[in-house]
């Protein structure tokens, strides 16, 4: 049984707009945004087996080695009450992953704004990117990818702080497509939520370092130490310095050292 037959198997019982498997790629965000700009409807999905040219946050690389991780990207049309908070799209993805992982007993955490952690360590990230038309976006693509195997893990070399698989936290072989049919589940259910702020309580559920205190880096100053408050209504994050003041990052990063 090929790659395409397995998945089929899945995804069929999802009620999807549409969806394509591509044994290897270079981005599935790409192939979904492309597809988008041809009529592709709510829901369509671009699943692909290993991925050349991903991209993360800040145009970072994400590989995808074939059989080792999940490359996904879901192909949205927002509806208008959605357009007032396009920015939650990233939490729908990452919580997602959070919640199929709950399924087969793992505690994960979303490190705002866009990764899945597990035991503090990268297992997964989201990317969002739009098909746009004036300010408004036609489409939106949330792009996810998720360590499934060890070899999905890059070497130390490679990466900015710790990762890990889900797998390699598990200690047993999983069902990939099947995590992968989780995931677009659970956004399903909570994409209702979108609206309203209930999506940004349940955010914050998952929050990782929240109440406690971690370096934090804007963009072109230095690191400062911080403590993580929680999310805002607008998917800013909420931070307190030492000296007490209360800030709102709308960019940055937290950092985390090996």
């Amino acid at each position: 049984m090929t790659e395409s037959d397995k998945l089929s198997g899945y995804l069929e019982a999802l009620h999807l707009g549409g969806w394509r498997f591509h044994e290897e790629i270079g981005s599935t965000n790409d192939s979904a945004q492309q597809w988008a700009s041809e009529g592709a409807p709510d829901w369509s999905v671009v699943v692909a087996d290993a991925q050349t040219n991903g991209r993360g946050r800040n145009g970072r690389q994400w590989i995808t080695q074939p059989g080792a991780a999940i490359a996904l990207s879901v192909i949205f049309r927002p509806a208008e009450i959605e357009l007032q908070s396009v920015s939650r799209f990233t939490a729908l993805g990452a919580l997602g992953v959070v919640h199929a992982l709950a399924r087969i007993g793992l505690k994960a955490e979303i490190k705002w704004p866009n990764d899945v952690l597990l035991a503090g360590r990268k297992t997964a990230g989201v990317l969002v990117e739009g098909e746009w038309q004036g300010e408004n976006p036609l489409a939106v693509i949330v792009g996810i990818g998720v360590n499934i195997t060890p070899d999905a893990v890059p070497g130390d070399a490679e990466i900015r702080y710790p990762a890990t698989s889900v797998e390699t936290m598990l200690g047993k072989r999983v069902d990939r497509w099947g995590i992968l049919s989780d995931v677009i589940r659970s956004m399903q259910k909570l994409r209702p939520l979108l609206s309203s702020d209930a999506i940004i309580e349940v955010w914050n559920q998952h929050l990782a370092f929240r109440d406690k205190w971690i370096m934090f880096k804007s963009a072109g100053q230095q690191a400062e130490r911080m403590c993580v408050e929680g999310v805002t209504r607008d998917g800013r994050l909420s931070l307190t310095r030492e000296d007490g003041e209360m800030i709102e990052a709308i960019a940055g990063e937290i950092v985390i050292t090996r």
